[in-house]
């Protein structure tokens, strides 16, 4: 169930992105854990293993902080990383100001492109996630042990 979960945000992400709202970096960082929840929970099928169902566990939770990490870059409660992020432009010269503006991502993280009853997509994923993370336990305690 949990891992299905996974699969629903990652279909979900996808067509937001095919309806033009493209990823920035920290959005691409939350996918990759998702995606190991689903392969954790094929073999999860297959064997049914308490370790899988941590690791299932782990894999919610480590996408749930990415989530929370990057609300807090896009609600300005801390900076981001400056490869998705503006940074401060005082005190540079022209030529410095221009590579800035050259290098600075398309994407930014910065800033929020789509939210749902104020919560941004990287809030919602993290919400869910942590919400993932509470079946995986929950799937944990269930597992037969040896």
């Amino acid at each position: 169930m949990a891992a299905g979960g996974s699969l629903a945000l990652l279909i979900g992400v996808w067509v937001f992105q095919a309806l033009g709202y493209p990823p920035c970096k920290l959005c691409v960082y939350q996918r990759w854990p998702h995606g190991i929840a689903i392969v954790i929970g094929g073999l999860a099928l297959l064997m049914p293993l308490a370790i899988l169902a941590l690791l299932g566990a782990l894999a919610a939770l480590v996408t749930a902080g990415i989530g929370l990490y990057h609300t807090g870059v896009e609600r300005d409660w801390w900076e981001g990383p400056t490869t998705c992020t503006s940074g401060d432009i005082s005190g540079l010269s022209p030529d410095q100001l221009m590579s800035q503006i050259l290098d600075a991502p398309l994407i930014r993280c910065d800033e929020v492109s789509w939210q749902f009853l104020t919560l941004s997509m990287a809030s919602w994923n993290a919400l869910i996630s942590l919400g993932l993370a509470a079946i995986w336990l929950y799937a944990w305690r269930l597992t037969p042990r040896p």
